[in-house]
């Protein structure tokens, strides 16, 4: 196969690389054996101008994962079993991963976000029947643990590893005002998460865990509105996460890395925690992406040398008032990814940091990474070239068995070590997704997004999933806000399309046809959405039509009205 981008590689990358065959797990065990005391993780929080954290050493992180391991079979849970986690960033989020994986069962990822009605579902898919989640959203399980399959919960507090200072103000001005603070005493099978550490041995029953077994479920939405478990295995996440320290020039027991994007999401489970511990590197775990001035006096004072981010969150820290006065020196690389980069976003932070951005493309379905610009040798307005291992081609959309000429548009299809087993019971999708190329060879993954390569081999995005939008990096699948649009009694039809925002990129906006004789107005609507919508879903916009434009055969034509919007 010609692969004109590997001429384009920085000189200390190689196109092949020799992928260890072990469990997730493995990476934790191996750094804390050849760095424990190196830190592993840095948490706190903000209070007002000074970020207050403690750290903690790849010793102990392996030993309180150990502890939790154990705890977690003494409660019954199995090799196989699927285990969800509801966690923001936090070094609670890495116990249980690494706990998770190291007995053999299956972590299931879920959006802090989720409201009760979307969490119903992804523990119903699943099959989870444990459930780590932070206390302020406790209540959030507690509402759909009847109609769901979940036998027992593990409840954690989000002070619990703060320095002492903080989690005494924490305890004295937040806990209880911020809904931190619940009472699990008279719940059956639901426990304290370090009550499951503190009540269980030093180390967990050894089980055989193969590479080729799932280690994660990852639900990503799909085009019919229902979201699918994207099946990553243990060897798909290993190698996406050797292969990008390996670009990336990663310092093996020495880079300070901010974890900023959300661990529930594979561009945060990946370059967030696992390349982090991989190799050694610090974690710096921030809870909330939105706290910009914590994520800047993070790196100021940790002096962080990585710092990974969506294009939105690199524009706030360019019009961060004041954003001169912090040191931002240290940082070296800064990958950006999950929506397309503007160069004028990428000048503005290269010049306040001296670091070098890198952007890069992926999906969730990918463990996320495909194709990363080289870093001495970016080229601008693309996505880069194909990570080593991985081919890319570009096909005809229209049946996806013609590779298309250099330049020309057409489906972005993916082969490599890091591409998903296929989606969690869904066997019809799975064969729609992954199947033979161009080629004649099997293990292609058709993305669904619309691109083309250059003469060189520099990828370009023109278009993403047809109907999908990018709200501040989160993928907003149409079809399911409209099915939460027609559930609403007063709703006849219902369209969904993303508009340009200045701050989120894209935000929603709903159409909406009502029934004969209904009135409703915006709020009403957008509130109804509130009620069975993560927050980042919820159309910002609705326009109320009289009908919506459709095909001859009666399907709406989304590309219509995103066509007048755009005038």
């Amino acid at each position: 196969m010609d692969r004109p981008w590997l001429k384009h590689y920085d000189k200390h990358v190689p196109p092949s690389i020799d992928y260890p065959h072990i469990p997730l797990d493995r990476f934790l065990a191996d750094s804390a054996a050849r760095y424990p005391e190196t830190t592993a993780t840095v948490f706190g929080a903000r209070v007002g101008s000074r970020v207050m954290d403690a750290g903690m050493s790849y010793r102990q992180l392996d030993a309180q994962v150990n502890r939790f391991a154990a705890g977690l079979q003494k409660l019954g849970i199995k090799k196989g079993d699927r285990v969800g986690i509801m966690l923001p960033n936090c070094p609670q989020f890495v116990i249980a991963a690494y706990a998770i994986w190291r007995i053999g069962a299956v972590v299931v990822c879920c959006n802090p976000l989720y409201v009760p009605r979307e969490i119903e579902h992804l523990l119903n898919d699943s099959g989870a029947e444990t459930f780590v989640v932070m206390s302020s959203l406790y209540s959030n399980v507690k509402q759909v643990r009847a109609n769901s399959p979940l036998k027992r919960v593990i409840v954690t507090n989000i002070k619990e590893y703060f320095p002492g200072l903080l989690r005494f103000l924490f305890t004295l001005t937040k806990e209880k005002k911020e809904g931190h603070r619940v009472d699990i005493s008279g719940e059956i099978d639901t426990y304290w998460f370090q009550d499951v550490l503190s009540g269980s041995s030093d180390l967990p029953e050894p089980v055989e865990v193969s590479h080729e077994e799932v280690s994660t479920l990852i639900y990503t939405g799909g085009t019919t509105g229902r979201p699918k478990g994207a099946q990553l295995t243990h060897y798909s996440m290993v190698s996406n996460a050797v292969m990008l320290n390996i670009w990336a020039r990663g310092q093996e027991g020495k880079d300070v890395l901010v974890s900023v994007m959300p661990f529930f999401h594979s561009y945060g489970m990946t370059v967030g925690m696992n390349v982090c511990v991989c190799k050694a590197l610090t974690m710096v775990l921030i809870p909330n992406p939105r706290d910009l001035e914590h994520i800047l006096r993070a790196v100021e004072k940790h002096r962080a040398t990585v710092l990974p981010a969506i294009p939105t969150i690199f524009n706030g820290f360019n019009n961060f008032p004041g954003v001169e006065k912090y040191d931002l020196s240290s940082v070296r690389v800064a990958p950006c990814a999950a929506a397309p980069l503007p160069p004028e976003v990428q000048d503005r932070f290269e010049s306040l940091t001296g670091c070098k951005m890198v952007e890069a493309y992926g999906l969730t379905e990918t463990s996320p990474a495909v194709t990363m610009q080289p870093i001495d040798k970016p080229r601008a307005n693309s996505l880069g070239v194909p990570v080593p291992d991985t081919d890319v081609k570009i096909v005809d959309v229209e049946t996806g068995t013609r590779e298309m000429p250099v330049g020309e548009t057409g489906e972005i299809i993916i082969k490599g070590p890091q591409v998903m087993k296929g989606y969690w019971n869904m066997p019809e999708e799975t064969a729609q997704a992954i199947r033979i190329g161009p080629d004649g060879e099997p293990g292609w993954f058709y993305s669904g997004d619309v691109g083309y390569v250059d003469e060189d081999g520099y990828f370009h995005i023109a278009d993403r999933k047809k109907d999908m939008i990018i709200a501040s990096g989160y993928n907003i699948y149409p079809a399911e806000v409209e099915a939460v649009l027609f559930e609403h009694p007063k709703v006849k039809e219902a369209a969904v399309i993303g508009v340009p925002h200045e701050h989120r990129g894209e935000t929603v906006k709903a159409f909406v046809v009502l029934k004969e004789g209904e009135t409703a107005t915006e709020e009403e609507i957008i509130s109804f959405c509130r009620e069975n919508l993560a927050a980042y879903k919820i159309p910002r916009i609705v326009e109320f039509r009289d009908d919506l434009p459709k095909s001859i055969i009666g399907k709406v034509l989304r590309r219509l009205l995103k066509e007048e919007e755009e005038g």
